[in-house]
């Protein structure tokens, strides 16, 4: 059985770096009420994002290595009954906002009900469930994810040209995408949102023609500077800051109007004036926002990362079927979340540390 000591499950669970399983001293021990998620920083943290699965349907440059990777036997994915138990704890910690993804959430085959399941967490104060989709399969569930209780939706989509689709996902699809957006904006989800990957030499010239699809669709396009993953062969040369971007976007479209982000956003939001969008930049390399960030990530396998970038896992999955109470977990998290790092390492260190392909982490 799982002892209830923080400290020696914190070293049983811990993976990828030995030297943080010590002993917990007083002096790190977080010393707060049972209910909150908080580091050493004092960031609170009431975001979820959950993989759902390690299997995808495309197999996108950035996102997976050419020669494909090794994913985890079937037996050491997360149940849906685990999802949901560790949900409902991340949920008593005071977590408002979970996000599904991938993968391919939709290539799991009881997503919908994992969706039902977490949809009942709102009479617990849960207050936002979303998911990020590549669209290839949402035109089968669309109705049903929106009554079993999903809010939010992203769709991937780094380019508007079929051919080029095809290069960069290395599989067909491109209509299949493009309409699953039309369909989720006549759904009637509370935000619809375009996921834009954006590499120098590969779609950077297409960022205009995604700022126009703002004109007349209620559509957030969010532009996400490209980021070191294992495996996806990044380099300084393909990354734009997003500052060029704004620059390139208002040559084309004029001055655009700076939004109000909410508190913890990682997107950094603007406007075309008159434009029934907005698009919105996430910055992870050129101007980082670890200082508010609020987000962690239970992996498929049921690893916690409290930071995207970081190569230390917990495994909460290892707790629960070692007979961890959910008082045990409750600790075991809190500890995790604790000792997260004040930011990461910056992109020349990060493309140069071991990390998993994005793929295993979740998008």
């Amino acid at each position: 059985r799982v002892h209830g000591d923080v400290s020696h499950m914190f070293a049983r669970a811990l993976r990828v770096a030995p030297c943080a399983a010590r002993s917990m001293s007083s002096a790190t021990k977080p010393k707060l009420k049972a209910t909150a998620l908080v580091d050493s920083f004092s960031r609170m943290h009431d975001y979820l994002r959950i993989s759902l699965t390690e299997r995808c349907n495309l197999r996108c440059t950035y996102c997976m290595p050419e020669e494909g990777v090794k994913l985890s036997p079937t037996d050491a994915i997360l149940t849906t009954p685990e999802i949901v138990r560790l949900a409902n704890l991340f949920v008593s910690l005071g977590v408002k906002k979970i996000r599904l993804t991938g993968g391919e959430p939709l290539v799991r085959k009881d997503a919908l009900t994992v969706v039902r399941e977490l949809g009942a967490l709102r009479d617990r104060g849960l207050e936002s469930l979303g998911m990020t989709t590549n669209g290839l399969l949402l035109h089968r569930h669309i109705a049903e994810l929106r009554s079993a209780g999903l809010t939010h939706l992203n769709i991937s989509l780094d380019t508007l040209q079929k051919p080029r689709f095809e290069q960069i996902a290395r599989r067909q699809g491109f209509e299949r995408v493009a309409g699953a957006i039309e369909s989720a904006l006549a759904a009637g989800f509370a935000s619809v949102k375009v996921n834009c990957v954006v590499m120098r030499g590969v779609n950077d010239d297409e960022v205009g023609d995604f700022v126009a699809m703002t004109k007349e669709r209620a559509l957030d396009i969010r532009f996400i500077e490209y980021m070191p993953f294992g495996g996806n062969k990044w380099s300084d040369s393909k990354l734009v800051p997003y500052t060029e971007l704004l620059e390139r976007i208002e040559q084309r479209f004029g001055a655009l109007r700076r939004l109000q982000d909410s508190p913890n956003d990682t997107s950094k939001a603007y406007a075309v004036p008159g434009f029934k969008g907005k698009i919105g930049f996430i910055t992870s390399m050129s101007e980082h926002f670890c200082g508010t960030c609020s987000r962690v990530r239970l992996l498929a396998d049921g690893a916690l990362k409290v930071c995207l970038f970081g190569n230390t896992e917990i495994s909460l999955r290892d707790a629960m079927r070692g007979g961890a109470s959910d008082d045990d977990i409750t600790a075991l998290i809190q500890a995790a979340v604790w000792r997260k790092k004040a930011a990461h390492a910056g992109k020349d260190v990060l493309a140069t540390m071991p990390n998993r392909p994005m793929i295993h982490i979740g998008g």
